[in-house]
């Protein structure tokens, strides 16, 4: 709703139809009322002050940046030694230290491989500070390939199957599953097929031992998912904004 403005009006006159008319000076439309932008002062003294126009306001703000996502991994432990920081996915980390004793993550969920090429033991990790490998559950120095795992922020959705090629048993899941044997009777998957989010497999219950990342996508085979064997104790979404 406009507000009300004071314009000054002609004195009554009994030629007239007997309604007091505006000035030319003070009759002012809506369409100039609304797209008025600096003080207009009126004839009785009124100031009429700047008004956003509805064009404006219905403009939709740019949408704010991402923030940068970042790595940094260091030789020695408690962030010491010569250093690397990388903002997306790398397959060879071995040009760049010999070896990682401790890591920083600015921003982002990554995963982590012993092996380059997205091989050998896999370490999920996301924001925060790990002064040395244990803190990310490593059992070596050697971390030679990096994966920058996307933002997800829809629904989740897996199902596990009891033999390879989605045969057998079928059960799907929608949120984390700490014992698999207790919710599928089994304690080895065999393939999958994740058809929304992104979910980490883990060797044991509760979270616990190698882990898998696995996107959306289907898995014939647990070697699919880079494991030597069927064997799933737990698996739970990679839910963590940044």
């Amino acid at each position: 709703m406009l507000p009300s403005i004071a314009v000054a009006a002609s004195p009554w006159c009994p030629r007239c139809s007997g309604k007091a008319s505006a000035s030319p000076a003070t009759a002012l439309s809506v369409a100039a009322i609304t797209s008025l932008r600096t003080p207009l002062l009126l004839d009785d003294g009124t100031v009429m002050t700047s008004m956003e126009s509805a064009d404006d306001a219905e403009d939709p703000k740019e949408d704010a940046p991402e923030p940068r996502r970042q790595i940094i991994f260091y030789e020695d432990r408690n962030f010491q030694g010569r250093s690397h920081e990388s903002s997306s996915d790398c397959s060879e980390l071995n040009s760049y230290f010999s070896r990682c004793n401790s890591i920083r993550v600015e921003n982002g969920n990554w995963m982590i491989y012993e092996r380059p090429n997205y091989t050998g033991q896999q370490y999920f990790v996301k924001r925060g500070e790990y002064p040395d490998c244990q803190h990310w559950s490593g059992l070596s120095d050697s971390i030679r390939s990096c994966r920058l795992i996307p933002q997800h922020h829809g629904s989740f959705r897996i199902r596990i199957y009891e033999r390879e090629d989605f045969r057998g048993q079928v059960m799907e899941f929608t949120e984390d599953c700490p014992h698999v044997n207790e919710e599928f009777n089994y304690h080895d998957i065999h393939s999958c097929n994740v058809l929304e989010g992104h979910w980490i497999f883990f060797e044991q219950p509760n979270y616990r031992g190698r882990q898998y990342y696995l996107k959306t996508g289907e898995y014939r085979r647990f070697t699919d998912w880079g494991a030597m064997n069927a064997r799933v104790g737990s698996f739970r979404r990679i839910s963590d904004l940044y």
